[in-house]
């Protein structure tokens, strides 16, 4: 479960980037987060993720405050999250198969555990004959899937996703978020930050809907 209380971020005054968020997210739910450009909606991966702190309030992962770890200890929430970012943030000059890796590597993982995870996570996304491929020899779309692959190499109990569909036409869009569905189905908390309407539309579930960096409602479906 992810539990967030009375958030607020400031990165500049006077303005807020989040206002008072109160926001619970189930093991197991597939969450939309949505609103306008500037609502908050990275900001609020971010500090699910410790990628940056709250100004104000408290966060608790499976019932730790995240806030509380200490920098060197951090990898340990960071191996139970996938997350894919809104720039991909993928490594051009190495292979796919290296940036799929990267994660396990960090982690400790032996070679071939960790050959037999990148392989597994590159034919979930269709991309296992494009291993060792360089980045930019692929696709928008396919380094879209090399970003999902690398999130859910290490079998991770939280995705976090930012416009994970973003500049992709609607068939790309919908085969990258059929692939998020499948991950969920597995028990994996999913939680993709949007503004396609019909996206949510079509796969929603549960949507929390942000305008100013105020949580305006949510959504069951």
């Amino acid at each position: 479960m992810i539990e967030l209380y009375h958030i607020w971020k400031q990165y500049q005054k006077p303005d807020w980037a989040l206002k008072d968020v109160t926001l619970k997210v189930n093991q197991g739910d597939f969450c939309f987060v949505t609103g306008p450009s500037g609502s908050g909606k990275s900001t609020l991966l971010k500090i699910i993720f410790r990628e940056i702190f709250p100004t104000h309030g408290q966060i608790v992962v499976d019932g730790r405050n995240i806030l509380r770890i200490s920098d060197h200890k951090i990898y340990r929430l960071r191996r139970t999250m996938g997350i894919v970012f809104q720039d991909f943030r993928l490594v051009f000059h190495k292979r796919v198969f290296d940036n799929v890796a990267v994660v396990l590597q960090v982690l400790g993982y032996p070679r071939k555990e960790l050959r037999r995870r990148v392989f597994n996570a590159l034919r979930m996304v269709n991309l296992n004959h494009k291993m060792w491929e360089y980045p930019s020899h692929l696709s928008y779309g396919e380094q879209q899937r090399v970003a999902i692959a690398r999130a859910v190499v290490n079998n991770p109990n939280i995705i976090l996703a930012d416009e994970p569909t973003g500049n992709l036409d609607t068939e790309l869009a919908y085969e990258i978020m059929s692939l998020f569905l499948e991950v969920n189905k597995k028990g994996t908390t999913v939680i993709i930050c949007t503004h396609d309407r019909e996206l949510i539309r079509h796969f929603g579930k549960k949507i929390v809907f942000l305008y100013k960096g105020k949580l305006l409602r949510e959504e069951n479906i």
